[in-house]
């Protein structure tokens, strides 16, 4: 499948490269992995529970680093274009923001979410939470190997790089806290986060069973993406609330709401990566001036004493 998806690819490069100038290889195959090979939802419809999953998302990632190496070392000095990934991720809040337990379970979340594609993008391989779990818990299930596939070392060096940006999809926040699933239950991938997600009664129902307005998630999200994978240009690729009743008139002042609070979450991110500078590059630097004239001065109220 690796290779039918490159030649697709470059069929597309080939008839539309001339005009398009944004490529992104998958949008949210995290979904389609666990939808068509875990719960079964999606197609293909089939569950394999705590396998199938992690064997159709290897073979995306493969698909998407040979896409994305067709176009770099073909189509690119012709066209001048980018090729990304769209990856979609709730934000994952500790219940217990002092709790050990519930912030690693947090941490957890977003590798199991958006680490799980980003991270062999972007470093080269799967975030090691993922493959200490799976691992672990394969080992207690009886299996002679992980039910995690393993990258080789030429596929690590194939596949880390393969993005000029990163698309983001995310439209709603978790709370998160630890819960352990013993291995006898069978795999799952649920079984393999060993987690619970909740949510706020209060937070803002858009009518989706699974949709919550969480402006504030988006900015944490936006935050966790930037400094986890080295500040990669940002593309958000989805986002947006569902209709919460049947009306024949424009009466979506809930959507207004929802787009407005994200929008100026959003907005405030940029702020944070100028504070961040401004911490580690502006602060530094002051305070090693102050010491310097400091010294300079006792030096020359010594000398001029002498």
């Amino acid at each position: 499948m690796v290779s039918y998806f490159g030649d697709y690819a470059d069929l597309c490069f080939e008839a539309f490269g001339d005009r398009v100038k944004h490529w992104i290889t998958f949008s949210d195959p995290r979904t389609m992995a666990e939808k068509g090979y875990e719960t079964g939802r999606h197609a293909p419809g089939l569950q394999l529970h705590g396998t199938g999953l992690y064997r159709a998302a290897h073979h995306i990632i493969k698909a998407h680093a040979q896409a994305w190496h067709s176009y770099n070392s073909t189509w690119r000095s012709k066209q001048r274009g980018l090729v990304g990934i769209s990856l979609n991720c709730d934000w994952g809040e500790p219940v217990d923001i002092n709790s050990p337990k519930d912030i690693e379970a947090a941490e957890r979340y977003l590798q199991f979410c958006l680490g799980w594609f980003a991270n062999p993008i972007y470093a080269g391989d799967y975030p090691q939470v993922m493959k200490d779990r799976i691992g672990k818990k394969s080992a207690e299930q009886g299996l002679d190997m992980s039910r995690l596939p393993v990258f080789s070392l030429q596929e690590k060096g194939y596949i880390k790089g393969t993005s000029d940006f990163l698309g983001l999809g995310h439209f709603t926040t978790r709370y998160i806290t630890e819960r352990n699933y013993p291995s006898r239950q069978g795999p799952s991938y649920q079984n393999d986060r060993d987690l619970v997600e909740l949510v706020d009664p209060n937070w803002p129902d858009l009518g989706s069973k699974w949709l919550y307005s969480v402006p504030w998630g988006f900015r944490r999200l936006l935050h966790f993406a930037q400094t986890q994978y080295g500040n990669p240009p940002i593309y958000v690729t989805e986002n947006g609330a569902s209709q919460i009743l049947h009306c024949t008139q424009l009466c979506d002042e809930w959507r207004i709401q929802y787009l407005k609070g994200y929008i100026n979450e959003m907005l405030k991110e940029p702020l944070l990566s100028h504070m961040q500078m401004v911490t580690e590059i502006v602060v530094p630097t002051v305070c090693t001036l102050c010491v310097l004239i400091s010294a300079v001065l006792l030096m020359l109220l010594v000398w001029s004493q002498s």
